[in-house]
Protein backbone atom coordinates (compact mmCIF):
# COMPACT_ATOMS: atom_id res chain seq x y z
CA UNK A 1 0.00 0.00 0.00
CA UNK A 2 1.38 3.29 -0.58
CA UNK A 3 2.66 5.19 2.26
CA UNK A 4 0.26 7.91 1.64
CA UNK A 5 -2.63 5.36 2.05
CA UNK A 6 -1.08 4.26 5.05
CA UNK A 7 -0.76 7.83 6.99
CA UNK A 8 -4.66 8.68 6.22
CA UNK A 9 -5.81 9.82 9.58
CA UNK A 10 -2.41 10.32 11.23
CA UNK A 11 -1.82 13.74 11.50
CA UNK A 12 -1.38 13.74 15.12
CA UNK A 13 2.00 12.27 14.39
CA UNK A 14 3.57 15.88 12.87
CA UNK A 15 5.53 17.18 15.12
CA UNK A 16 5.99 14.67 17.26
CA UNK A 17 9.03 13.93 19.26
CA UNK A 18 9.96 10.37 18.98
CA UNK A 19 13.15 8.46 20.40
CA UNK A 20 13.95 5.13 18.08
CA UNK A 21 17.09 3.10 19.73
CA UNK A 22 19.22 1.01 17.01
CA UNK A 23 17.59 3.36 14.90
CA UNK A 24 20.83 2.95 12.50
CA UNK A 25 19.71 -0.27 10.62
CA UNK A 26 17.20 -3.07 10.60
CA UNK A 27 13.69 -2.41 12.16
CA UNK A 28 14.63 0.59 13.76
CA UNK A 29 15.81 2.37 10.70
CA UNK A 30 12.33 1.03 8.85
CA UNK A 31 10.24 2.80 11.42
CA UNK A 32 12.45 6.14 11.82
CA UNK A 33 11.87 6.31 7.84
CA UNK A 34 8.02 5.73 8.54
CA UNK A 35 7.91 7.96 11.50
CA UNK A 36 10.18 10.79 9.44
CA UNK A 37 7.81 10.76 6.61
CA UNK A 38 4.55 11.08 8.78
CA UNK A 39 6.39 14.44 9.96
CA UNK A 40 7.69 13.31 13.27
CA UNK A 41 10.77 14.78 14.74
CA UNK A 42 13.41 11.89 14.84
CA UNK A 43 16.22 11.01 17.52
CA UNK A 44 18.01 7.76 16.05
CA UNK A 45 21.17 6.19 18.18
CA UNK A 46 23.58 3.86 18.17
CA UNK A 47 25.69 1.63 20.32
CA UNK A 48 28.87 2.71 17.63
CA UNK A 49 28.94 6.06 16.00
CA UNK A 50 30.04 4.22 12.14
CA UNK A 51 28.80 4.60 9.08
CA UNK A 52 25.77 2.86 9.61
CA UNK A 53 24.02 5.63 11.98
CA UNK A 54 25.55 8.29 9.84
CA UNK A 55 23.99 7.59 6.72
CA UNK A 56 20.84 6.99 8.34
CA UNK A 57 20.97 10.46 9.82
CA UNK A 58 21.65 11.41 5.94
CA UNK A 59 18.80 9.53 4.62
CA UNK A 60 16.04 10.88 7.02
CA UNK A 61 17.26 14.41 6.84
CA UNK A 62 16.65 14.05 3.49
CA UNK A 63 13.10 12.73 4.47
CA UNK A 64 12.21 15.24 6.93
CA UNK A 65 14.73 17.92 6.86
CA UNK A 66 17.75 18.31 8.72
CA UNK A 67 16.57 20.31 11.97
CA UNK A 68 13.90 17.72 12.63
CA UNK A 69 16.81 14.37 12.54
CA UNK A 70 19.25 13.82 15.50
CA UNK A 71 21.39 10.89 15.90
CA UNK A 72 23.48 10.12 18.53
CA UNK A 73 25.71 7.40 19.58
CA UNK A 74 24.44 5.85 22.52
CA UNK A 75 24.77 2.52 24.18
CA UNK A 76 21.74 1.72 26.14
CA UNK A 77 23.42 -1.15 28.65
CA UNK A 78 24.41 2.83 30.18
CA UNK A 79 22.80 4.68 32.59
CA UNK A 80 24.94 7.75 31.53
CA UNK A 81 24.53 7.40 27.99
CA UNK A 82 20.73 6.67 28.00
CA UNK A 83 20.22 10.11 30.51
CA UNK A 84 22.32 11.84 28.50
CA UNK A 85 20.83 10.89 24.76
CA UNK A 86 17.30 12.13 26.53
CA UNK A 87 18.90 15.41 27.88
CA UNK A 88 20.18 16.28 24.40
CA UNK A 89 16.57 15.40 22.71
CA UNK A 90 15.01 17.63 25.12
CA UNK A 91 17.80 20.69 24.59
CA UNK A 92 16.91 20.13 20.88
CA UNK A 93 13.33 19.17 20.19
CA UNK A 94 11.98 20.42 23.61
CA UNK A 95 10.09 17.43 24.89
CA UNK A 96 9.88 13.92 24.04
CA UNK A 97 6.77 11.93 23.20
CA UNK A 98 7.54 8.49 21.82
CA UNK A 99 10.16 5.86 22.51
CA UNK A 100 10.53 2.72 20.99
CA UNK A 101 13.02 0.83 22.69
CA UNK A 102 14.40 -1.23 19.70
CA UNK A 103 18.17 -1.60 20.29
CA UNK A 104 19.23 -4.97 21.12
CA UNK A 105 21.72 -8.07 20.82
CA UNK A 106 21.04 -11.12 19.26
CA UNK A 107 22.52 -15.06 19.26
CA UNK A 108 25.35 -13.64 16.91
CA UNK A 109 27.34 -12.42 20.18
CA UNK A 110 26.94 -16.16 21.32
CA UNK A 111 27.50 -18.24 17.85
CA UNK A 112 27.85 -17.51 13.63
CA UNK A 113 25.59 -20.70 13.47
CA UNK A 114 22.90 -20.54 15.58
CA UNK A 115 19.84 -20.01 13.63
CA UNK A 116 21.44 -23.99 12.15
CA UNK A 117 22.78 -25.40 15.20
CA UNK A 118 21.62 -24.58 18.88
CA UNK A 119 23.59 -22.66 20.46
CA UNK A 120 23.24 -24.24 23.83
CA UNK A 121 23.55 -22.77 26.89
CA UNK A 122 26.14 -24.75 28.92
CA UNK A 123 28.68 -23.64 26.20
CA UNK A 124 27.73 -19.85 26.01
CA UNK A 125 30.53 -17.37 26.93
CA UNK A 126 29.16 -15.69 30.15
CA UNK A 127 30.30 -11.94 28.86
CA UNK A 128 28.14 -12.12 25.60
CA UNK A 129 25.37 -13.50 27.84
CA UNK A 130 25.79 -10.34 30.13
CA UNK A 131 25.91 -7.97 26.99
CA UNK A 132 22.24 -9.62 25.34
CA UNK A 133 20.86 -9.37 28.64
CA UNK A 134 22.29 -5.90 29.20
CA UNK A 135 21.26 -4.65 26.22
CA UNK A 136 17.99 -6.50 25.95
CA UNK A 137 16.66 -5.61 29.25
CA UNK A 138 18.83 -3.47 31.48
CA UNK A 139 18.64 -1.03 27.91
CA UNK A 140 14.95 -0.76 27.52
CA UNK A 141 14.65 0.18 31.32
CA UNK A 142 17.66 2.63 31.34
CA UNK A 143 15.93 4.18 28.49
CA UNK A 144 12.32 4.18 29.88
CA UNK A 145 13.75 5.70 33.22
CA UNK A 146 15.33 8.46 31.59
CA UNK A 147 12.63 9.63 29.10
CA UNK A 148 9.20 8.77 30.93
CA UNK A 149 9.10 11.34 33.79
CA UNK A 150 8.97 13.82 31.36
CA UNK A 151 5.81 12.08 29.11
CA UNK A 152 4.67 11.64 33.00
CA UNK A 153 4.80 15.52 33.53
CA UNK A 154 3.69 16.46 30.08
CA UNK A 155 0.57 13.84 30.47
CA UNK A 156 1.19 12.33 27.07
CA UNK A 157 3.76 9.81 25.90
CA UNK A 158 4.19 6.54 23.82
CA UNK A 159 6.22 3.92 24.94
CA UNK A 160 6.86 0.97 22.77
CA UNK A 161 8.98 -2.26 23.31
CA UNK A 162 10.37 -4.15 20.58
CA UNK A 163 10.13 -7.90 21.28
CA UNK A 164 10.08 -11.38 19.68
CA UNK A 165 7.91 -14.51 18.81
CA UNK A 166 6.70 -16.54 21.86
CA UNK A 167 7.92 -19.09 20.38
CA UNK A 168 11.57 -17.39 19.99
CA UNK A 169 11.40 -16.92 23.97
CA UNK A 170 11.81 -20.62 24.42
CA UNK A 171 13.61 -22.09 21.46
CA UNK A 172 15.65 -24.38 21.25
CA UNK A 173 19.07 -22.75 21.90
CA UNK A 174 18.34 -19.61 21.90
CA UNK A 175 18.80 -18.93 25.67
CA UNK A 176 19.06 -15.59 26.63
CA UNK A 177 17.88 -14.26 23.42
CA UNK A 178 14.42 -15.64 24.02
CA UNK A 179 14.35 -15.31 27.52
CA UNK A 180 15.18 -11.62 27.54
CA UNK A 181 12.37 -10.80 25.42
CA UNK A 182 10.42 -12.77 28.34
CA UNK A 183 11.74 -10.56 30.36
CA UNK A 184 11.05 -7.20 28.48
CA UNK A 185 7.15 -8.45 27.57
CA UNK A 186 6.93 -9.57 31.57
CA UNK A 187 8.36 -5.39 32.24
CA UNK A 188 5.82 -3.72 29.46
CA UNK A 189 2.69 -5.16 31.66
CA UNK A 190 3.94 -3.55 34.67
CA UNK A 191 4.92 -0.36 32.91
CA UNK A 192 1.89 -0.50 31.30
CA UNK A 193 -0.15 -0.93 35.03
CA UNK A 194 2.45 1.85 36.92
CA UNK A 195 1.43 4.28 33.95
CA UNK A 196 -2.41 3.90 34.24
CA UNK A 197 -3.84 7.26 34.62
CA UNK A 198 -1.27 9.06 33.21
CA UNK A 199 -1.73 9.51 29.69
CA UNK A 200 1.83 7.09 28.86
CA UNK A 201 1.48 3.95 27.23
CA UNK A 202 3.17 0.71 26.54
CA UNK A 203 2.68 -1.74 24.33
CA UNK A 204 4.67 -4.65 22.85
CA UNK A 205 5.36 -4.63 19.00
CA UNK A 206 7.07 -7.87 17.44
CA UNK A 207 7.80 -8.39 13.77
CA UNK A 208 6.49 -12.12 14.13
CA UNK A 209 8.94 -14.29 12.82
CA UNK A 210 12.60 -13.86 11.56
CA UNK A 211 13.51 -10.43 10.02
CA UNK A 212 15.79 -9.92 7.31
CA UNK A 213 18.11 -7.85 9.52
CA UNK A 214 21.82 -8.41 10.81
CA UNK A 215 20.69 -10.07 14.07
CA UNK A 216 20.98 -13.47 11.72
CA UNK A 217 24.41 -14.46 10.21
CA UNK A 218 24.59 -14.64 6.36
CA UNK A 219 24.33 -12.46 3.63
CA UNK A 220 21.30 -12.06 0.89
CA UNK A 221 19.88 -15.76 -0.29
CA UNK A 222 22.15 -17.41 2.55
CA UNK A 223 19.90 -15.35 5.40
CA UNK A 224 17.27 -17.85 7.00
CA UNK A 225 15.70 -17.81 9.92
CA UNK A 226 15.49 -20.97 12.47
CA UNK A 227 11.26 -20.95 11.81
CA UNK A 228 11.87 -21.34 8.32
CA UNK A 229 10.76 -17.94 7.11
CA UNK A 230 12.30 -14.36 7.01
CA UNK A 231 10.13 -11.43 6.97
CA UNK A 232 10.76 -8.22 5.26
CA UNK A 233 11.92 -5.13 8.09
CA UNK A 234 9.31 -3.14 6.04
CA UNK A 235 6.46 -4.40 7.93
CA UNK A 236 7.36 -2.75 11.18
CA UNK A 237 6.41 0.54 9.48
CA UNK A 238 2.19 0.74 9.77
CA UNK A 239 2.08 -0.49 13.20
CA UNK A 240 4.57 1.97 14.47
CA UNK A 241 3.06 5.24 12.91
CA UNK A 242 -0.16 3.38 14.63
CA UNK A 243 0.81 3.03 18.08
CA UNK A 244 2.46 6.19 18.37
CA UNK A 245 -0.20 8.40 16.69
CA UNK A 246 -3.44 9.72 18.54
CA UNK A 247 -5.04 6.82 16.60
CA UNK A 248 -4.08 4.45 19.07
CA UNK A 249 -5.98 6.09 21.59
CA UNK A 250 -5.83 4.58 25.41
CA UNK A 251 -4.31 1.13 24.08
CA UNK A 252 -1.81 0.19 26.71
CA UNK A 253 -0.39 -3.13 27.90
CA UNK A 254 -1.35 -4.29 24.81
CA UNK A 255 0.56 -7.11 21.98
CA UNK A 256 1.19 -6.09 18.24
CA UNK A 257 2.19 -8.77 15.70
CA UNK A 258 3.67 -6.74 12.90
CA UNK A 259 2.86 -9.58 10.17
CA UNK A 260 -0.45 -10.01 10.88
CA UNK A 261 -1.62 -5.97 10.57
CA UNK A 262 -3.22 -6.04 6.42
CA UNK A 263 -2.39 -2.41 5.41
CA UNK A 264 -5.52 -3.01 3.23
CA UNK A 265 -7.86 -2.85 5.72
CA UNK A 266 -8.62 0.70 7.79
CA UNK A 267 -5.76 1.38 10.30
CA UNK A 268 -8.39 0.47 13.64
CA UNK A 269 -9.50 -2.82 11.69
CA UNK A 270 -5.83 -3.54 11.42
CA UNK A 271 -4.85 -2.81 14.54
CA UNK A 272 -7.20 -5.35 15.60
CA UNK A 273 -6.33 -7.81 13.24
CA UNK A 274 -2.72 -7.66 15.03
CA UNK A 275 -3.38 -7.59 18.66
CA UNK A 276 -2.94 -10.61 20.22
CA UNK A 277 -5.76 -11.87 22.66
CA UNK A 278 -4.50 -11.10 26.52
CA UNK A 279 -4.13 -14.24 28.39
CA UNK A 280 -6.10 -14.59 31.85
CA UNK A 281 -2.59 -15.45 33.30
CA UNK A 282 1.24 -15.42 32.13
CA UNK A 283 2.24 -18.31 30.10
CA UNK A 284 5.46 -18.61 29.45
CA UNK A 285 5.20 -22.60 29.46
Amino acid sequence: MPATEILDGFSSLRGRVVIITGGGRGLGLEMARALAGAGCRVAISGARDGADLRAAEDELAAIAGPTNVLALKADVASWADCAALARLVLERFGRIDALINNAGRGMLELSATFNTKPALFWHSDPQGIRNIIDANVLGPFLMARACVPHMVAQGFGRVVNISTSAGTMVRKGYAPYGPSKAALEAMSAVWARDLEGTGVTVNVLLPGGATDTRLLPGHGADRRGADGQLLSPTLMAAPALWLISDASGGSSGERYIAKDWNTALPAEAAAAGARQARQAQPAIM
